[in-house]
């Protein structure tokens, strides 16, 4: 039997590996981590079992929430976890990606850069900011510019890790154009690297991920030089 030293020690161990997995900011899963019974409860309760943790936070430091700036934060919070920075993580909420022939043919590399990226770090829950490059090669498909742009939003909008949120991008794509021809480049600053911890203000962190011809040293270059053009209007 373990003595209650030894569960001690064990805890400790348990402890101090979630905490290194959590600040060397590494997934140990390639899709969100989602309870089954994830979306059984509506979000309006969502919104209120929410507010009532964070009002008790809010105590527990301190906090005087009959202060006129304070008393509507928990629910100010509640609703943007569940309507906005954590929306993605419904799947009633996926983008619906339209499709169209390619009718006029066109057969090169077609690039969205510099798309806006704001996600949340699930080890932390503090901001991820970024731009996200996409790109792909049409085999007969094509889809909307804006649809890229959601897709991104769409993955985004939920606690995650970079590599895991750069792969979904690439995967959702290529489901939805039906080749496995799309890449993704993502680079984004982590605040919490940025405002804790190391307090490294000046690094971020490029994750890629490359499919189908885009494995090919010479496109893989042709799209990497393509987002470093300097574009202005």
């Amino acid at each position: 039997m373990y003595t209650y030293l030894e569960d001690m020690k064990l805890e400790k161990i348990i402890t101090d590996t979630l905490d290194q997995i959590g600040d060397d900011h590494f997934s140990t899963s390639s899709e969100n981590p989602i309870r089954a019974d994830a979306f059984e409860m509506p979000d309006e309760e969502k919104i209120n079992v929410i507010k009532n943790h964070v009002k008790a936070i809010l105590e527990t430091l301190g906090m005087d929430l009959t202060d006129d700036s304070l008393k509507g934060t928990p629910l100010r919070v509640a609703k943007m976890y569940v309507n906005e920075v954590f929306g993605g993580l419904h799947p009633d909420k996926k983008p619906k990606a339209s499709t169209f022939d390619n009718s006029y043919k066109y057969g090169e590399m077609l690039v969205e850069k510099n798309i806006t990226l704001y996600s949340t770090c699930e080890h932390h829950l503090l901001p991820i900011i970024g731009k996200a490059h996409v790109a792909y090669v049409s085999n007969g498909t094509v889809v909307g510019l804006s649809k890229m742009n959601r897709i991104v939003e769409y993955y985004a909008s939920r606690p995650q890790v970079q590599e895991r949120l750069t792969l979904q991008i690439v995967k959702e794509l290529q489901k939805v154009l039906g080749t496995k021809n799309v890449a993704c480049v993502v680079d984004a600053k982590h605040l919490c690297v940025n405002s804790r911890g190391i307090k490294d203000v000046a690094s971020s962190t490029v994750t890629s991920e490359f499919g189908g011809i885009f494995r090919l040293e010479d496109k893989k270059r042709e799209f990497l030089d393509y987002i470093q053009l300097d574009t202005k209007f």
